[in-house]
């Protein structure tokens, strides 16, 4: 069995924070945090957007790269966002 592609994600919410996590469906992951099924911070956060992600591999690699971003300072993050916009979006990996 191959391995499931995971990704990493940010989020911005309603009141301007950045919220950090990995999946393997951003989509469906999405709307659970804007159902306030997702994670506890962005429940009280809502709504949010999706705002960078990019493609991690298998969910270990994903783990740690979600790891290392959330380490970032808030201005590399949002960094890695205008670079994100600026490149159309397309989940490029650094």
């Amino acid at each position: 069995m191959e391995d499931e592609m995971y990704y990493v994600y940010l989020l911005r919410c309603a009141d301007g924070t950045l919220y950090c996590g990995s999946t393997n469906n951003l989509q469906r992951r999405v709307k659970m945090h804007n159902s306030g099924r997702g994670a506890k911070y962005t429940k009280a956060r809502r709504p949010v957007q999706l705002v960078y992600w990019e493609a991690a591999g298998a969910k270990p690699d994903a783990l740690r790269r979600e790891a290392a971003v959330k380490r970032l300072t808030r201005q590399r993050k949002l960094e890695l966002v205008r670079a994100f916009s600026e490149d159309g979006g397309h989940g490029e990996s650094e």
